[in-house]
């Protein structure tokens, strides 16, 4: 059997399956070293039997490197720890109650609301729905980066002040790496290309478990005759969408080009 790292630039986004090495807490407490890692890694490259296999060990050869990358951020620039590294400053709206059901799962998008019941729950989030939650946050909600950040190292098994700080400021595009500010992931259609048979949101929000793939990435969209088949009355049993995507996208727009 070969070895799973040749296959982590295929798998390390499906949701639903084991495709990330879930060594981040290890590598977190000192029980497993960068260089180990890094010698690892390198092994596997050279032993790789076609380009491809060669190609998912140098994937997470890269994750590595931007763990590393963010912790010599922090030693140098300490202030990102209160601040953006980027001069100029967004205008977040803040909402508390927002916050509160972001925090909880209960923003009515189901990949969000899984990945967030799954922080709590388990100590973890998958890397993909991290980037996906923090979107969220700081661009459909408008709430500042580092309210987010707090929330995570409250909870991750793997927190890391460098690895957390860089992840969410580059997500809100204040960090020295920041992806472009017109990058909003729509939290539906990564939900249809990550989770396609809803697996991952089934198991961590089981008031969904009997709505068709069909519907379960929206399950708003569901008539009021299937809402009460399936047992779950979007507004009641589950919470309808706490802002229209495609509106709340072009709020963030037009915020961050004003910055």
């Amino acid at each position: 059997m070969a070895p799973p790292i040749y296959d982590y630039s295929l798998g390390r986004d499906r949701l639903s399956a084991d495709g990330t090495s879930m060594l981040s807490p290890y590598l977190r407490f000192g029980m497993l070293s960068a260089r180990q890692a890094v010698v690892a890694a390198l092994s596997a490259m050279e032993a790789a039997p076609d380009e491809a296999e060669r190609q998912g060990a140098e994937t997470w050869l890269n994750e590595l490197v931007w763990r590393e990358f963010y912790l010599q951020v922090l030693y140098h620039f300490p202030h990102v720890r209160q601040r953006n590294f980027r001069s100029g400053g967004v205008r977040w709206v803040n909402n508390p109650e927002q916050f509160e059901a972001w925090k909880a799962g209960h923003t009515g998008y189901p990949l969000v609301d899984a990945a967030m019941r799954q922080l709590v729950q388990s100590g973890w989030m998958h890397n993909r729905a991290r980037m996906v939650v923090a979107s969220f946050l700081t661009k459909d909600l408008l709430i500042d980066w580092r309210w987010g950040e707090r929330w995570f190292m409250q909870h991750l098994v793997d927190g890391d002040p460098a690895l957390n700080n860089g992840g969410w400021q580059w997500t809100a595009g204040t960090g020295t790496d920041a992806v472009p500010y017109f990058r909003i992931l729509n939290p539906v259609t990564q939900s249809q290309k990550h989770d396609p048979q809803g697996v991952y949101i089934r198991r961590w929000l089981p008031e969904l478990s009997a709505v068709p793939d069909g519907f379960i990435h929206q399950p708003w969209l569901m008539p009021p005759e299937l809402q009460k088949a399936c047992g779950v009355r979007i507004g009641s049993d589950y919470p309808a969408p706490l802002v229209e995507h495609a509106a709340a996208r072009e709020r963030a727009l037009q915020v961050y080009r004003k910055k």
